[in-house]
C-alpha cells in the first residue's frame, strides 16, 4: 500500500509539473518555457515535446495559424510528367545511337546492310522519408488533438518539397547512392556528348546560377515512380504503438510516415538546355557578361536555348529559374521599353515577378518562366 501511495503520490506531482510547464508556456517567454521543459522532460532527438506543442497553440489553447518563414516555391515539381517504372528500383530505356547507313546506288551495284544502333540507360529511383514521433500523452494534453496533428504535417509536406526539387535538379547517386541523379550532374560539362545544350552564358568564379528549358513527356523527359507501386508523395499514420527512448526503454507513441519514391530519366537529351555559368552580380548591374549589348546577355541566349529544342511541341516547355533572375529579367524588360508611358507594362512583358500558379502571364516568347528557388546563386563555373 505504502508503495502504491508513492507511486500514486509521484504521478500526481507530475502532472502537477506538467501543468506548470504548460501554464508558463503560457504565460512566460519562449526561453523559460524551453528551460522548464528541458528541466522537467528530457527527450530523444527529433521527437515532439510539451513546449513544441505548446508553441503551435494559440493563447486560447487553439492551434495557431503558423506562418512558415521557410517555405519556398518550387514551381518544377507541379510541371513533371510522371510515368511508372519498368523496374521495382528505376526504368530501364533504349535510346537509338546510330542511324542506319543508306547509300546511292548505281546500276548492277550491290548495296551493303546497315542497321540501327541502340543502348540501353538505367534510371535509379531513390526513396525521401520523413517520421514523426509523439507521445500519446503529450498529444492528447493540449485539447485539439487532430487539428494540432493536422496542422504537423504541413512542416514535413514543405520539407519533402524542397528537398525532391533539389534532388531532380541536384541530385548525384555518384555521389549519394541513396539519391537519384538530377539534371546538373547529366549537364555538367560543355564538352561532353550533350555539351551542345549547355550554353555559356561566361560567368566565372563560384557566383553563378543556371536557367533551364525542359520539355516534359514520356519520350522526352519525366519523372518515374517504382513499378507496381503508386506514384507522388503517400502519408501513411502508423497509429499508436511502443517507441523506445534514449535508454531504450518503451512508451506509448502516435507516429506517421511520409514517403515519396522517385527518380527522373531523361530519355532524349535534347529536350533539356541548360543556360550555365551565370553570373548573378553581373545579371543584378547587367554589366559584364549581362550587359544588354552582351552576347551572353541571358535574353539572347533564352531564344538561343529554344533553338536548340527539336520539337517544342513534344511535351509541357517550360523555363526554370531563382527570383533572382526572374527579377533581373524585369529589369531589363524595363530598360528596353524606353518608349513605355507605363512601367508596369514594361517591367512586365516577361509576365509578373512574383511566383503563383496563373502561369499564362509568365512567359518569355511563348514558353512559361516557373519559379524555383532551389536553383543556387552559388554555381562553380562550367567548363
Amino acid at each position: 500500500m505504502k508503495s502504491f501511495l508513492r507511486s500514486h503520490h509521484f504521478y500526481a506531482l507530475t502532472a502537477m509539473a506538467v501543468g506548470l510547464v504548460l501554464w508558463h508556456l503560457g504565460h512566460a517567454d519562449s526561453a523559460m518555457g524551453a528551460m522548464l521543459i528541458g528541466a522537467t522532460l528530457p527527450t530523444k532527438a527529433g521527437a515532439v515535446t510539451l513546449f513544441d506543442i505548446a508553441q503551435g497553440l494559440d493563447p486560447d489553447g487553439k492551434v495557431a495559424r503558423t506562418i512558415n518563414l521557410l517555405s519556398q516555391t518550387n514551381e518544377m515539381l507541379n510541371d513533371m510528367t510522371w510515368m511508372e517504372g519498368n523496374l521495382p528500383t528505376g526504368h530501364k530505356s533504349t535510346i537509338l545511337t546510330g542511324l542506319p547507313v543508306p547509300i546511292w546506288r548505281k546500276l548492277y551495284q550491290g548495296v551493303p546492310p546497315s542497321k540501327a544502333t541502340r543502348a540501353n540507360v538505367t534510371d535509379s529511383i531513390g526513396m525521401l522519408e520523413a517520421r514523426s514521433e509523439v507521445d500519446v500523452d503529450a498529444y492528447k494534453l493540449n485539447g485539439n488533438s487532430a487539428a494540432w496533428r493536422l496542422a504537423e504535417s504541413g512542416p514535413f509536406l514543405e520539407a519533402m518539397n524542397q528537398n525532391m526539387a533539389e534532388t531532380v535538379l541536384y541530385g548525384d547517386a555518384s555521389v549519394n547512392a541513396e539519391r537519384f541523379t538530377g539534371f546538373a550532374p547529366r549537364y555538367s560539362s560543355l564538352s561532353a556528348g550533350n555539351g551542345g545544350n549547355i550554353i555559356d552564358a561566361g560567368g566565372s568564379g563560384s557566383n553563378n546560377t543556371s536557367v533551364w528549358l525542359v520539355i516534359w513527356s514520356e519520350n522526352t523527359v519525366t519523372g518515374i515512380y517504382p513499378k507496381g507501386s503508386p506514384a507522388g508523395l503517400d502519408h501513411q499514420d502508423l497509429g499508436e504503438y511502443d517507441a523506445f527512448d534514449e535508454l531504450n526503454n518503451r512508451y506509448r507513441a502516435l507516429g506517421d510516415l511520409w514517403k515519396w519514391k522517385a527518380g527522373v530519366t531523361v530519355r532524349d537529351w535534347r529536350y533539356v538546355v541548360r543556360i550555365a555559368n551565370i553570373n548573378v552580380s553581373d545579371l543584378l548591374a547587367q554589366t559584364g557578361t549581362q550587359a544588354p549589348t552582351a552576347a551572353t546577355a541571358l535574353m539572347k541566349l533564352m531564344i538561343q536555348a529554344q533553338t536548340l529544342i527539336p520539337n517544342m511541341g513534344m511535351g509541357r516547355a517550360a523555363f526554370y529559374a531563382n527570383r533572382t533572375v526572374k527579377g533581373a529579367l524585369s529589369k531589363a524588360a524595363l530598360d528596353k521599353s524606353n518608349s513605355a508611358v507605363a512601367i508596369v507594362p514594361a517591367t512586365n512583358q516577361f509576365g509578373a515577378v512574383a511566383p503563383g500558379y496563373v502561369q499564362k502571364d509568365t512567359q518569355f516568347f511563348g514558353t512559361p518562366i516557373r519559379t524555383v528557388d532551389r536553383i543556387l546563386n552559388t554555381e562553380a563555373r562550367i567548363v
